[in-house]
């Protein structure tokens, strides 16, 4: 799904060198993806330097190491939007007057604009289920906003 969510985004897509090094482990399936995109320049992986932004995050709003460098960058950036599932995170984007986007606004937004076929998402609905980052209410309301539109 990442790359066919950053092939149709029009805007630039950062990434701080935290979170690359977080997602970006031997062995997952995205790394690779991750890697191919930052050196195909779809991606553009930054060194947040500002470190007491960082902590000062981290203690306000409980959130790791990862998600500050996330809020720092997208407020020195300018940034329309912040990619996140972090509960705490987004509430520090709504407080920070950050716009910010989940996994499952991004699959819904992807099947509205045709990228992706019904039986898929509700695959990837699943599976986002499964590893615990959605409630279960969530997905149902998800997958019925797919379902109603036949």
């Amino acid at each position: 799904m990442l790359d066919i969510v950053i092939s149709n985004y029009p805007g630039k897509v950062l990434i701080p060198e935290k979170v690359k090094s977080e997602v970006c482990l031997k062995g997952r399936e995205e790394t690779p993806i991750i890697d191919k995109m930052i050196k195909g320049k779809k991606i553009k992986k930054l060194k947040v330097k500002n470190k007491r932004q960082i902590k000062k995050l981290m203690e306000d709003f409980s959130i790791d190491s990862g998600e500050a460098e996330v809020l720092v960058l997208a407020l020195h950036e300018r940034a329309n939007m912040v990619a996140t599932d972090d509960r705490n995170a987004i509430r520090a984007c709504k407080i920070l007057n950050l716009d910010f986007v989940t996994a499952v606004a991004f699959l819904i937004r992807s099947y509205e604009k045709g990228l992706i076929e019904r039986d898929d998402i509700l695959l990837k609905l699943q599976k986002l289920q499964s590893i615990g980052r959605y409630s279960r209410a969530i997905i149902e309301n998800a997958k019925k906003q797919i379902k109603g539109d036949v």
